[in-house]
């Protein structure tokens, strides 16, 4: 079989979940990082093979893997794609005892720690603190204005590249400790789907391998729109990432959530920044109130928003200032430019995995397409995460690897065990973040009809603003809605945009999972003063239909749950 999928940090001793060991010691995954070795590791014939750079192999998994009538495979399990969700799938099938290889070209731990969520998010928390200085005048700090305060963008991009390359080396200790084989290369499905063929990193001939279960988790990659000069002139999401010095002048390409979260940055840090939309607005396919609010926040922080463009004709450069000039489908120019990013959206990384040879059914998008099991058309072939294009995050992508691993070599209990698609939390770190889990309201209106349909909002100024002596509407707004549906006001959609947003969300996606009510929300004492409390005391407080979703109800003062003890406590 083939998986391609991205990793975890998961390590399993008997029946326990530990931290990954050396030497009998328990380390956090902080605590073991390490800088990943240059060169490569070449067999006696000079053909780069398996990097031995671990500190030690699992024999007894090993010895383990493989049943009797088997010994034709190289392995149980092949991953192709050291992403997240790819290395977690590797780990878990490793602590069953499965022999496991995971071929990779490029850097451990795939676009979300190199390119993606992990470097973003020290950006954002750079952009945030700038924010906070910026505000500081409201709680009677000085200084704003002197020379006292600057931002060094080459510090943070150094010390934020150090951060990726140690955690590049965790990926590969704990994939290391897990016993798990590290193949450098590029892999292609070998035609038919007999085997994987690896070309090794550096050259050499092609390997192939065996195995009786291939995963694909290659993830996917950033594209350029068609336009003369749109690719020469400008940078991807990658590209930010790449950049030396922060630029005066910017222009941010596209309406998702990668646009939003880098214009974002590069106005709080101080560029002069425009965001190009095609149509009337960013984030559309999002609930109303949060691209609104999110619309009304960015234009309140100085981003110049382009609508109804229909994206970009062309870019040209001036080759004595170095220069950009960026025109409009809509006729619109935008002129001396100094970075133009194009974030218009992602494809599959299917390209060197000679798919059709290996009749590896593909959709119109190029995403390879797979059932709820992550299997693909093809027997013993698998995928999960981006490259399947169902719900590309980082997390998801674990969840799915996590779950393919347990069915393929947990045993009976996991026979049919697989990932829920349904009620993913995610949040978009644009300024302010957004957090979004289940329906909106166009969709729930949709799917139950309107009169099944029950929705509260509310919108309001973050105590954190209360000081600023400024008019309440320039105040930055946090909003948040609850939308319910049925008799007993089930909660299927619950969207928030504000301060805080990115930390509040997940205990509501654990209680969204478990089929809370707007009684169960209401059941729930309020923190005070916090901006979450508002999901618990949406007005009308406390009149809903007294209806549950929990196993044991909370409501009307109703005793809290008790565990059930493995033996009574003496």
């Amino acid at each position: 079989m083939l998986i391609v999928a991205t990793a975890t940090f998961f390590n399993r001793a008997g029946s326990k979940a530990t931290a990954f060991s050396a030497s009998g010691r328990n380390y956090s995954v902080a605590a073991f990082a390490s800088l990943r070795p240059s060169t490569p590791a070449t067999t006696a014939e000079g053909h780069l093979k398996i990097r031995p750079s671990f500190l030690r192999k699992s024999a007894t998994a090993h010895a383990m893997s493989t049943s009797e009538g088997d010994d034709e495979y190289d392995y149980d399990y092949l991953v192709i794609g050291a992403g997240s969700g790819g290395i977690a799938s590797a780990r878990r099938a490793a602590s069953y005892g499965a022999k496991v290889g995971v071929v990779e070209k490029g850097r451990l731990g795939g676009t979300c720690v190199n390119v993606g969520c992990v470097p973003k998010k020290v950006m954002w928390n750079a952009a945030s603190i700038a924010e906070t200085l910026h505000d500081m005048k409201h709680y009677g700090f000085s200084g704003y204005d002197s020379d006292a305060i600057s931002f060094n963008w080459n510090f943070i991009k150094e010390n934020r590249d150090k951060y990726i390359v140690r955690l590049n080396g965790i990926y590969e200790r704990n994939m290391g400790n897990s016993g798990v084989d590290s193949i450098l290369g590029t892999a292609s499905l070998a035609d038919g789907g007999n085997g994987v063929v690896v070309n090794p990193d550096g050259g050499g001939d092609p390997i192939t391998y065996k195995a009786k279960n291939v995963l694909i988790a290659t993830g996917g990659y950033p594209t350029f729109p068609e336009g003369d000069g749109i690719k020469e002139h400008s940078i991807s999401s990658d590209g930010f990432f790449e950049l030396e010095e922060l630029p005066g002048k910017a222009v941010v390409v596209g309406a998702g959530y990668i646009a939003v979260e880098l214009a974002g940055v590069l106005q709080a840090l101080g560029t002069d920044t425009s965001l190009v939309v095609r149509k009337g607005k960013a984030m559309r396919e999002f609930d109303e109130i949060v691209a609104d609010t999110l619309d009304d926040e960015m234009q309140r922080q100085g981003i110049n928003i382009f609508r109804d463009t229909n994206g970009v004709e062309k870019i040209e450069l001036n080759e004595e200032s170095g220069s950009k000039t960026v025109t409009l489908n809509n006729g619109e120019v935008i002129e001396d430019v100094d970075t133009v990013l194009m974030a218009t959206g992602r494809s599959p990384l299917v390209g060197p995995l000679n798919l059709p040879g290996a009749g590896v059914e593909q959709n119109d998008g190029g995403y390879i397409v797979t059932d709820d099991y992550s299997a693909t058309n093809v027997d013993g072939v698998f995928a999960l995460g981006d490259v399947c294009g169902n719900i590309e995050l980082t997390p998801m992508a674990i969840a799915a690897g996590r779950r393919l691993a347990d069915r393929l070599f947990g045993g009976p209990q996991f026979k049919d065990s697989k990932v829920s698609y349904d009620n993913v939390p995610t949040v978009v770190f644009s300024h302010p973040p957004i957090g979004t889990i289940g329906l909106t309201d166009v969709q729930a209106i949709e799917k139950y009809g309107e009169d099944n349909v029950k929705i509260y909002r509310s919108k309001f100024a973050n105590l954190y603003y209360g000081p600023w002596q400024v008019e309440a509407d320039d105040k930055p707004k946090t909003a948040m809605k609850l939308i319910c549906a049925g008799e007993e006001e089930l909660v299927v959609g619950l969207h928030v945009i504000g301060m805080g947003a990115d930390e509040m969300l997940q205990g509501f996606g654990i209680a969204m999972k478990m089929g809370a009510t707007k009684a169960d929300f209401d059941s729930c004492v309020a923190i005070h003063p916090t901006a979450s409390e508002e999901f618990v005391t949406m007005f009308p407080w406390g009149l809903s239909k007294q209806d549950t979703g929990a196993k044991l109800s909370p409501l009307n003062g109703a005793t809290g749950p008790e565990p059930n003890l493995f033996k009574t406590p003496a």
